[in-house]
């Protein structure tokens, strides 16, 4: 989710789980759209030009239960157009998850960047560009200044078993880090839906809790503190929120994500402990929200553990 401190990288030692009433960073905390609060990524303007890190140490295969990849499917017309009543707490209605996806494996939306040329994983870095930071939601309002941005492109693997580009926002200080993750979960196949940047338009998106978007860098305040998330510096990720959502009593978020509530019932997309993609950050020093026990954010990996 979204909650984070200005530092000067990543911290080696986990912080403090957050108290029974904190709310968290990331998308899925915050009542929204299909796009809203997990961090969000748009196309490229221009291409980086800095070569990305030589790659991590080859990272652990998935858990025996981990299902096999599968043809993905073709995505439902709906998806992003159901609102959802709203509660009184802001966040839609919770209700259970439409057949279509209790076992989502769906090709990227169409409008991303180009294919990658190759299979070979490809990262880049580059300074936040003013035509990147006009489709985000940085302003100079942020706790980050633009500066302090880098603009990334990495491949993903996607659920119709070919490779992607997509794009993310983070600090510069985690920005060599945030690469070298990346590669090491494309390493492992670890499937990936989509991955753009989140447009300002979209935090005020009526909810429709079937959202999926991977992203780092939302320029937004947690849901009840009023606190800047992690987020907001962009020194937190969230990946697959639909298939790793946030739980906490009877919150489910995204809203229509219950079936993944159930951690034993593995489908591709679903984060677990030991695999590839907790691995990968805890190589960084990012704990995982799916570590936290008044709450689990396993969508969520953060510089501070917040």
């Amino acid at each position: 989710m979204l909650v984070c401190l200005v530092v000067a990288g990543c911290s080696s030692a986990p912080a403090t789980e957050p108290a029974a009433g904190d709310v968290v960073d990331g998308d899925a905390v915050a009542p929204g759209g299909a796009g809203a609060p997990a961090e969000v990524h748009g196309p490229a303007d221009a291409p980086p030009t800095r070569a990305a890190p030589e790659p991590a140490p080859a990272a652990p295969a998935q858990p025996d239960s981990a299902e096999p990849p599968a043809a993905a499917a073709v995505r439902p017309a709906w998806l992003g157009t159901r609102v959802l009543p709203r509660r009184p707490d802001g966040f839609g209605e919770i209700q259970p998850t439409p057949p279509e996806l209790a076992d989502r494996r769906l090709p990227p939306p169409p409008g991303g960047l180009p294919a990658p040329a190759t299979d070979a994983f490809a990262g880049t870095i580059e300074p936040a560009n003013d035509a990147v930071l006009a489709r985000s939601t940085w302003s100079p309002g942020c706790p980050v200044a633009r500066e302090e941005l880098r603009y990334l492109t990495v491949t993903f693997w996607g659920f119709d078993d070919r490779p992607h580009a997509g794009e993310l926002l983070v600090h510069a200080s985690v920005a060599d880090a945030m690469v070298g993750v990346f590669r090491r979960i494309y390493e492992a196949r670890f499937p990936i839906e989509e991955m753009r940047v989140v447009a300002a338009h979209e935090l005020d998106l009526p909810p429709t809790g079937d959202g999926n978007n991977t992203t780092a860098f939302v320029c937004r305040s947690t849901v009840s503190s009023g606190s800047w998330s992690q987020h907001a510096y962009g020194l937190a990720v969230d990946i697959n929120p639909f298939h790793n959502p946030y739980a906490r009593g009877d919150v489910v978020l995204p809203e229509l994500a219950s079936s993944y509530v159930d951690r034993a019932h593995h489908r591709p997309g679903m984060i677990q402990p030991g695999d590839a993609v907790t691995t990968a950050f805890a190589g960084v020093g990012w704990p995982w929200g799916g570590n936290w026990r008044s709450a689990k954010d396993w969508m969520h990996f953060s510089a501070n553990g917040r």
